[in-house]
């Protein structure tokens, strides 16, 4: 199931969900400009390598561009490839909008941040010696879908479904389409574990799982509290 749009008008200018889009964009084309062994290089570089957070490696130093924990922050601005960057940002544009016009602003890239560095540090505890670097938005975004799994649970989401080889679109309830997505995610983390590279094509499911968990979560302390109709 692919989401298309969803009902669910956003009553404020989404400038964070709009920001992290077209800073995911240049970095990615900034990546393509370098060239395949440049691209390699600045991933491992900015990616998060499990092994290198905890110590158990260390990058040779031309490598070195920030210090290790900060690749936490940096791996989320990352992707692998063109399929990885547009499925990432389409989810973002589709649900985060809502999602930053109940957090507000400021909360909402606090929340967004914060629910990547926990995908991040859940997929990575599937095995913290790995070598291989984790790069991309997803467990960020996933936090941001559980988030709206939680606020906007009736919102119906034009979806665009496949059948063998036809394509039917339908509307489905939020709840039913990000609860699906999520089964399939938690499904597949419980069958394989695997450390997404550029070079290895691999999805963080465990990533997946871990942020829209924290983002169901997470989402009422970040919420603005409901103002009353007396209220300014």
């Amino acid at each position: 199931m692919i989401p298309l749009r969803d009902d669910n008008p956003s009553r404020i200018n989404p400038l964070v969900t709009i920001s992290l889009i077209v800073v995911c964009a240049i970095v990615f084309l900034w990546q393509l400009s370098l060239g395949g062994r440049g691209d390699q290089q600045v991933t491992y570089s900015l990616g998060l390598i499990p092994s290198v957070l905890f110590g158990i490696h260390h990058l040779s130093p031309d490598l070195v561009m920030v210090p290790p924990a900060a690749t936490i922050f940096t791996s989320m601005f990352l992707h692998g490839g063109w399929m990885h960057i547009i499925g990432n940002m389409w989810y973002l544009w589709i649900f985060g909008d809502n999602v930053e016009d109940r957090l507000g602003h400021g909360r909402f890239i606090i929340f967004y941040l914060l629910a990547g560095a926990v995908a991040a540090l859940g997929q990575i505890a599937v095995d913290p010696t790995s070598t291989l670097p984790t790069i991309g938005a997803s467990g960020a975004i996933a936090g941001v879908m559980g988030g709206y799994f939680v606020l906007y649970p009736r919102s119906r989401v034009l979806t665009a479904v496949t059948l063998i080889i036809f394509w039917e679109i339908i509307e489905v309830p939020a709840i039913v389409l990000l609860g699906f997505w999520f089964l399939m995610q938690l499904f597949s983390a419980g069958s394989i574990a695997v450390t997404a590279s550029t070079g290895g094509g691999g999805v963080a499911f465990a990533a997946h799982v871990v942020g829209f968990v924290f983002g169901m979560g997470a989402v009422f302390l970040f919420r603005k509290r409901a103002t009353r109709p007396w209220e300014n």
